[in-house]
């Protein structure tokens, strides 16, 4: 993880630790970089509803016509849409501005390559440079070169990207929807307008929730993090499954017709079982983290399927799979990668192949994931001025080494630096949930008092 970018882009608090004046010099390096040689740079802009993504979004963009890029904007868009029409309309790179599913006040700058693919390290590091001063053999005195006269960018209304990103999703489908009743909770967020549309399109009776963006709700009590309102939608309506998003739509969970919820893990388990039984499981193996349930590797072990765990994040979830040539990986979470159809994880891609699965299946959503138990785990957040000190700590070392052992082999502790947010996260699973909430409780008692020591 750089000075500036994480494993999910440049992400913190808008106007505190993320600015207009970081996006403007963001757009400048990269409209540069990406314009060497005479190289007329084009590349494709997105953003989700909050407040400050309209200025990240115009700071930005003038930052890149300032250096001679091209920009090319798609206005409010999901991050795999931007993905989308980055690969297949042939952009140099991608930009969206979202924070995610944080709240309104964060905000994000996501980079993507000419693959629609996370921004290789490489660029990511000679751009961290610039933000700091050093312009590097682009330009000189920490300075870059401005574009001038006709070599100045242009900026194109590219609504039609947007409109071929839908069109693409509609299109995966090989069923039609009409005879299943679908619960959709946008987060306020990036989706919207986009899932409701393709849903519809598809036939089936749709009942959205969330979906009036304000520029201040986004993710407020709604999507993916607050799953809860989406189950009671799904129970009071009978309906036959809900899909509920992130702030900008590239993570899914789901709720059966019971309201029990369909984790990241739960999806993986389900369109694993279902492309292996079709012979589109690739390697007949899935990639998942080190987040994933015990529950998962025994259900898959049952299944025959094999399996791969990475670091946490859907960036080297997706780089295992590129590595291996695997067809399916993700996270508990719900950033789901199906690599025949997109290069990062897509909320309503995922939506949709559940709902082929169900139809496929034959039988209610509550029963696609038979077979798969979930082993109890607690996981909790805490939110430290230094990560890396506080994991360092040899109390906290010792709390953590204390919990491993009494674990043994009937459960395991992770504690982990969160990659978007000052933030450690603590994850036990065992036997059952009151231990795994004790043992939780424990370490985060000892990081919280060494976080209040740091002054």
């Amino acid at each position: 993880m750089g000075k500036y970018f994480g494993t999910d882009g440049f992400r913190g608090e808008a106007n505190i630790s993320l600015n207009a004046d970081h996006a403007y010099k963001i757009g400048r390096f990269l409209g540069s970089y990406f314009g060497k040689n005479g190289h007329k740079c084009r590349v494709v802009v997105g953003k989700d509803p909050r407040r400050s993504s309209y200025m990240l979004e115009y700071a930005i963009v003038a930052g890149l016509t300032a250096s001679g890029a091209d920009v090319y904007m798609l206005h409010v868009i999901t991050t795999p849409g931007v993905s989308y029409v980055t690969r297949v309309d042939e952009f140099d790179l991608g930009i969206m501005i979202s924070a995610s599913h944080n709240p309104y006040t964060d905000n994000g700058i996501k980079l993507l390559n000419s693959r629609g693919e996370k921004m290789e390290d490489s660029v990511i590091e000679l751009l961290e440079a610039y933000l700091d001063g050093d312009a590097g053999d682009l330009g000189e005195n920490g300075e870059l070169p401005f574009a001038t006269g006709k070599s100045i960018g242009k900026i194109v209304d590219y609504m039609s990207g947007r409109n071929r990103y839908v069109a693409y999703l509609i299109s995966i489908a090989s069923h039609s929807f009409r005879k299943l009743k679908i619960g959709l909770d946008c987060a306020n967020g990036s989706s919207w307008m986009i899932a409701r549309n393709v849903f519809e399109a598809l036939g089936a009776k749709v009942f959205v929730i969330n979906a009036e963006p304000n520029g201040l709700n986004i993710n407020v009590n709604a999507g993916s993090t607050h799953i809860d309102v989406l189950r009671s939608v799904v129970v009071e309506n009978s309906l036959d499954i809900g899909f509920a998003y992130d702030g900008d739509a590239d993570r899914c969970i789901a709720v059966d017709e019971k309201g029990n919820v369909i984790t990241g893990d739960h999806i993986l388990y389900i369109l694993g079982k279902n492309f292996s039984s079709k012979g589109m499981l690739s390697g007949n193996s899935i990639v998942t983290t080190v987040m994933s349930n015990f529950g998962l590797y025994k259900a898959l072990d049952a299944l025959g399927i094999s399996y791969e765990k990475t670091a946490v994040g859907d960036k080297y979830v997706y780089e295992r799979m590129l590595e291996k040539g695997y067809s399916l990986g993700g996270e508990q979470s719900g950033h789901i990668i199906i690599s025949k159809y997109a290069t990062t994880g897509d909320g309503i891609l995922t939506s949709i192949m559940l709902t082929e699965s169900l139809l496929e299946a034959r039988f209610p959503a509550s029963k696609l994931s038979d077979g798969f138990n979930v082993y109890p785990q607690v996981l909790k957040n805490i939110r430290v001025k230094d990560m890396s000190s506080i994991l360092n700590d040899p109390e906290v070392k010792s709390v953590i080494d204390s919990v491993s052992e009494r674990l043994g082999e009937s459960g395991r502790i992770l504690v982990r630096k969160s990659g978007t947010e000052p933030v450690i996260r603590i994850m036990v699973e065992s036997g059952d949930s009151e231990s795994c909430e004790r043992y939780v409780n424990e370490v985060i008692s000892v990081i919280s008092a060494k976080n209040s020591e740091n002054p």
